[in-house]
């Protein structure tokens, strides 16, 4: 399936490490024209160079996916460059404080994680399907997490927005089925990447504990999972949440 994404644009936010990374190359691979969104000027520069070493057609744009006019503004000039937008994966997040109780965990965190984790789910999806509408097709794929099915103790900022982008994929999965453009989210478990090396040990050992593999999920695996959720062939499932937890998911 080296070319079922031929002719295809695709935002990836994120995109400069991680599971963000993992997906804009297998998108590239395959012959998709991507652009990365991330915070991290340096290190985006040093994503879009690899890539395009590698042979990829990617550029990168240095976007705050929390602010609505710059996250406005890049979707635009993505539209604007390449006459399309076809594929949306929005990976950007952070994990916040851990193994921290509620009446210690802090407002300004707590606005922190919202602002980056849901808020910018919402304003990329906004403006993202703005965008998908004008050719009735597109596909949004939005990274949630098993703690935002399940709940993560310890973690309210990051357990409670990523249940809020659960329920934002289901709410505009329904809004947008009668068009072509799907809404549908992912929830890993445990995945091992960079976001992760803050989270305290002690946590993330509770989270490891808890899947039945007992291991943590490698961003190879999201990106094969998130290739095909983006892909023409997944055209009958919208405002859905795929599991890829090792087992850990119960629904």
């Amino acid at each position: 399936m080296t070319d079922r994404f031929q002719n295809q644009v695709a935002i990836i936010t994120g995109g400069a490490d991680g599971i963000g990374k993992g997906v804009a190359k297998r998108l590239a691979a395959e012959g998709a024209t991507v652009v990365l969104f991330d915070i991290n000027e340096n290190l985006l520069q040093q994503t879009v160079a690899e890539f395009n070493a590698q042979g990829h057609t990617v550029t990168g744009q240095v976007v705050d996916i929390a602010q609505e006019r710059p996250v406005r503004e890049a979707v635009e000039n993505v539209a604007e460059t390449f006459g399309r937008l076809d594929i949306m994966v929005n990976a950007a997040g952070i994990v916040g404080p851990s193994s921290t109780r509620i009446t210690d965990y802090s407002v300004e965190e707590y606005d922190r994680v919202y602002a980056i984790n849901l808020r910018g789910s919402f304003l990329m999806t906004k403006y993202a399907v703005d965008v998908m509408e004008r050719n009735n097709y597109g596909r949004i794929l939005l990274l949630a997490s098993i703690a935002g099915k399940e709940g993560n103790p310890f973690m309210a900022g990051y357990s409670s927005m990523k249940a809020g982008v659960i329920g934002l994929v289901k709410g505009i999965g329904k809004e947008y089925a009668e068009t072509g453009i799907t809404v549908n989210g992912l929830a890993p478990a445990v995945i091992k990447t960079a976001m992760n090396e803050n989270t305290a040990p002690e946590q993330l050992a509770y989270m490891t504990a808890k899947i039945p593999m007992k291991r943590l999920g490698t961003v190879n695996e999201v990106a094969a999972m998130a290739a095909w959720i983006v892909s023409a062939e997944a055209s009958f499932t919208t405002g859905f949440v795929f599991d890829l937890s090792g087992g850990r998911a119960t629904y």
